[in-house]
């Protein structure tokens, strides 16, 4: 299966470099490019694609209300693409929000293109980009600066299992499916019904929004072993 992409990002070399890279890889087709969010929504709607790889800072329209747009569409438009937000900053408040909105993870520009590429099929697969260390330090930053927003989920926290918060707790640790498996002594297909009921339940696009929630619920201490 053939993996739609668009690039939304205002530099012109960034959008053909990037485009040249993913068109090369047999399993990845780019669609579009766009120079800035509101081009970027409209494209989105128009082509359809699997994976939005979505500069955060740009003119007319930032990444973050792009992604907005695109992942809670107006009545009758239902396409909903993963969006993977690129930045050149390891901590930026833009990211945070836009893994809050529904965004599936997010990359530094001036990572290895293998990265790149893998992260445009981690996504696609319905997988968070959320293994690299800093994106777990982005989010536990940005928890522990919101110590006022950790107060009202923590009684959604009381519809999980046992079990189920578990590995709510070990999704927000950074931990893959077969790490949790491990760890829970778990069949790997187990963990991911453990998962999609969590996710379920607490009303969460993935495993992205199941962090932030972990640390804004008080499950999971900012900074925490």
């Amino acid at each position: 299966m053939t993996i739609k992409v668009i690039i939304v990002d205002d530099q012109a070399m960034v959008r053909a470099g990037f485009a040249a890279l993913l068109a090369a890889q047999p399993d990845i087709d780019v669609v579009g490019d766009a120079a800035d969010g509101r081009q970027g929504v409209e494209l989105g709607r128009s082509a359809h694609p699997d994976v939005v790889l979505m500069d955060v800072r740009m003119p007319e329209m930032d990444g973050l209300e792009a992604a907005r747009r695109l992942l809670d569409p107006p009545p009758g438009v239902h396409h909903r693409p993963k969006v993977l937000m690129l930045t050149t900053f390891d901590v930026d408040d833009y990211v945070y929000e836009a893994l809050r909105a529904g965004a599936s993870g997010f990359l530094l520009k001036d990572a290895p293109p293998a990265d790149l590429i893998s992260a445009v099929r981690v996504v696609a697969a319905g997988e968070a980009l959320l293994a690299p260390s800093v994106t777990r330090r982005l989010i536990a930053d940005f928890a522990k600066q919101r110590p006022a927003r950790r107060k009202g989920p923590s009684l959604r926290l009381n519809g999980l299992t046992p079990r189920e918060t578990e590995v709510l707790e070990l999704i927000a640790r950074g931990l893959s499916n077969q790490e949790i498996a491990a760890s829970l002594v778990l069949a790997e297909q187990t963990v991911k019904t453990h998962i999609g009921r969590v996710l379920a339940k607490l009303g969460l696009r993935d495993r992205a929004q199941a962090v932030i929630f972990a640390y804004e619920s008080g499950l999971v201490a900012p900074g925490g072993q």
